[in-house]
């Protein structure tokens, strides 16, 4: 009698087990956990790979450039020459016209020679036959203080025998010394002139007559064969230094 009361208490518990857990409500879900605004959130590792590849909110991607369609161009290495070389300047070829009776005759061969010349300059020259000796000096200046610049520059270029006139009709010129001839003083006025001082050689005393020279500075097609046939006059050389 026990043994079958206890089997009927037994299965009397287990229908009532599956019955409650039939019948049963479905259990709450839990509530989301929220971390304190303090505490950092802590990310997986595949999280913050994500994060790194992701591009930033705004910012397009950055392609490589299409390479175009040909290419430029290349520079030239050596830029052309725009303006006449300055080694120009000294190829200039410069001539002596003369002499000329009378200044009527060199202003007319002036007009004629200005075609094939960049500059044609008159200069006046008395024959030293009679003279006694020949002076090389720089002209009057308008003041003293523009005479004694003047011989501070001449000291300067390494020119030492010079005297400034004080006095007289050539009051403010420089003397630059005296010579027994003519082929030293033009060598000493050749030298200032060249410095750069536009100094001048004459004979001393009285001179024979007086003549006109033309000094000019060539064009390249000046042909000085022409030249002569044309003012019937000869032409030499002349150093360009002298031209003033």
């Amino acid at each position: 009698m026990l043994a079958r009361a206890l089997v009927v208490l037994l299965l009397v518990l287990n229908l009532g087990v599956a019955a409650w857990w039939t019948l049963r409500a479905p259990p709450a879900a839990a509530p989301d956990f929220v971390p304190p605004a303090d505490v950092a959130r802590l990310q997986l590792v595949s999280e913050t790979k994500k994060a790194a590849n992701a591009p930033a909110p705004g910012v397009a991607p950055m392609t490589a450039p299409a390479a175009p369609a040909f290419a430029p161009p290349a520079a030239p290495s050596t830029p052309v020459a725009s303006a006449v070389p300055a080694s120009a300047a000294s190829n200039a070829r410069c001539y002596s016209i003369g002499p000329f009776a009378n200044g009527a005759a060199a202003a007319n061969a002036r007009e004629v020679l200005m075609a094939v010349a960049t500059r044609v300059v008159p200069r006046e020259q008395r024959s030293g036959s009679s003279a006694r000796g020949w002076r090389v000096y720089l002209p009057p200046m308008a003041s003293l203080p523009e005479a004694q610049a003047a011989a501070q520059r001449i000291t300067a270029a390494g020119f030492n025998d010079y005297f400034i006139v004080r006095q007289g009709a050539e009051a403010n010129s420089i003397a630059l010394g005296r010579y027994r001839n003519e082929d030293s003083a033009r060598r000493r006025a050749d030298s200032l002139t060249a410095a750069g001082f536009a100094v001048r050689a004459e004979p001393l005393g009285e001179g024979g007559p007086s003549t006109v020279w033309l000094d000019l500075i060539a064009k390249p097609e000046f042909d000085p064969a022409r030249a002569e046939a044309a003012v019937q006059v000869p032409a030499r050389e002349l150093d360009c230094a002298r031209i003033r």
